[in-house]
């Protein structure tokens, strides 16, 4: 019976691996594993480690019923190889898990990468050593390698965040994790099934656990904005049709103009209500989540925001049957988009079925997990399953469950004991050598991670091609440089709604987690980055 603590499958005994290379990839997500091939194109000895039992990463571990993409397939993949990119065949708008995890399998094969990569382990620690400019990297299965260099792929959303529940541990059914999920398939027919949470996997997953379950109650805590996706199949045409679009997005990658706020937000003129209400339906009717490029101030001037918050509750009262639970799923607390919007098929529609009823926490609060299901203030209910769609202790968590010491026998935790911080989300003062892709300080999970991963790594691999050529075998941030950076990025989230939510972003979701807004959201983040690099590493010392 499948439960909560499930971890991958083992693939059986094997010798502990000790040994010296160039680098460490630490996870082999789309991050690490185009990390792993564009060293390996320098020249470089590279070795892998990855948790799990086959890469993927996110995809891996996400098997939830309706786990898929929320932004389009065509745009959800790599760049950097143009036979790669003409190849793969997505089958669908907005690709499913199963398809995802596959062309990730496609990706570490067709490159001949597997061979790199030991599976099955978790890195335990990470230690500098000054003298020899060198990590020693340790896992759970014994391995000991040292590396000049070691890359941190480990993922924004790996580490799943496990609510402490009173009593969670006396419910006698199967408890699953929408973060780890069984690699067998779970069937709920005919099952009593509770889910907790309604963020963007419980909103992807509740409409599925709907159709097979006997009831279905849902839990929620905080009501999200969510848009229909119209997921459809990809055909031929609709695959040549997107070909001059998908151009020009790779081309305004580079352009200092593109970041997630345009920087004509600020002074841009408020539309009148009905121009603004017409976008939105218009949006509406073509799904995805391009409501939130519908105005450049969408973002940073609430009376527009207000508008879009307006439109998407009254698009929820249409669709809810019941008065009461329209209500309670409606949003009012916060601007829309400010926590990553939520991309649904049939989400709100659920809740008309006849066996699925909804839960306000917030005006009946969840007491306990008992033998045979869960207690509010006022009510009992008796579940067969239950279901924690409760999210990530995102951007850090992974690094924060290894420990990772740097100059003087400093952990990061430490470090970030106030917060987490990196120069450029690239690299932490104290920690040299050590490359963190997409980290806290950059745009990540803002927008769309792929592309994130890809600009990091090449990033990081051209400058290591620079310091090779300049005979150069340490480099770290300036901790000046980093503290102007991280206050950079508070700024740029101030001078926008996004920190009018208590969202992930800023570790709101995880007990004790420091506040700090960790995603960067200013503009033309790329193309500072680059300058910075041509400036010769402004910020950086290098050694």
């Amino acid at each position: 019976m499948s439960r909560l603590e499930q971890t991958s499958p083992d693939h059986g005994a094997r010798p502990p691996l000790v040994a010296e290379c160039d680098a460490v990839v630490v996870g082999a997500g789309f991050g690490g594993l185009y990390a792993i091939y564009r060293l390996r194109e320098l020249g470089l000895k590279v070795i892998g480690i990855e948790a799990a039992s086959d890469v993927g990463g996110t995809w891996y571990w996400n098997r939830y019923p309706g786990a898929r993409c929320d932004i389009p397939s065509l745009f959800y993949s790599y760049t950097w190889s143009e036979e790669l990119r003409q190849e793969w065949r997505w089958s669908e708008k907005y690709a499913a898990q199963p398809e995802i995890l596959s062309y990730a399998q496609h990706v570490v094969d067709r490159f001949e990468l597997r061979s790199l990569i030991r599976f099955d382990t978790r890195v335990t620690s990470a230690d500098w050593d000054e003298a020899g400019e060198s990590w020693t990297v340790r896992t759970d299965r014994g391995d000991c390698i040292v590396a000049s260099i070691c890359v941190m792929a480990t993922g924004n959303l790996s580490v799943p965040n496990k609510p402490k529940l009173p009593g969670l541990e006396r419910f006698g059914g199967p408890v699953y994790h929408t973060g780890q999920w069984p690699h067998e398939e779970v069937d709920f027919s005919g099952l009593r099934v509770a889910v907790i949470g309604t963020g963007s996997s419980g909103v992807q997953t509740i409409p599925m656990v709907a159709k097979a379950a006997s009831r279905l109650t849902v839990f929620q805590r905080t009501p999200n904005y969510s848009v229909p996706a119209r997921n459809a199949p990809l055909s031929d045409t609709d695959i040549a049709a997107a070909e001059p679009l998908i151009a020009k997005y790779r081309e305004s990658l580079e352009t200092p103009e593109f970041g997630r706020v345009p920087a004509n937000a600020f002074d841009a003129a408020v539309p009148d209500r009905d121009v603004q209400w017409a976008r939105y339906e218009q949006l509406w009717e073509q799904g995805g989540g391009g409501i939130l490029t519908a105005f450049p101030n969408i973002l940073t001037d609430e009376a527009v925001n207000d508008v879009a918050c307006d439109f998407v509750r009254d698009k929820i009262r249409g669709i809810v049957n019941d008065a009461a639970t329209a209500e309670a799923l409606s949003p009012k607390n916060y601007p829309l988009g400010v926590k990553r919007i939520c991309i649904d098929t049939g989400y709100f529609a659920t809740y008309n079925l006849p066996h699925v009823e909804l839960v306000d926490l917030r005006t009946e609060p969840l007491t306990a997990v008992t033998e045979t299901g869960l207690e509010t203030a006022t009510r009992s209910f008796v579940v067969d399953a239950l279901v924690l769609a409760t999210g990530y202790d995102a951007m850090t968590g992974a690094l924060a469950a290894m420990q990772i010491r740097g100059r003087d026998g400093a952990t990061l935790n430490e470090a970030w004991a106030g917060g987490p911080s990196a120069y450029l989300g690239l690299m932490v003062s104290g920690f040299p050598n050590l490359f963190v892709v997409t980290g806290p300080g950059s745009p990540s999970v803002i927008g769309n991670v792929i592309h994130a991963c890809e600009n990091h790594v090449e990033w990081i691999a051209a400058c290591l091609d620079s310091m090779r050529a300049n005979g150069q075998t340490r480099i770290e941030p300036d901790r000046d440089a980093e503290r102007a950076w991280m206050a950079h990025v508070a700024d740029a989230a101030s001078r926008t709604l996004y920190p009018k939510a208590n969202s992930w972003y800023q570790g709101a979701n995880i007990a004790g987690k420091p506040r700090v807004f960790m995603p960067y959201v200013g503009q033309g983040y790329r193309h500072r980055i680059a300058q910075i690099a041509q400036r010769g590493y402004e910020g950086f010392e290098l050694r």
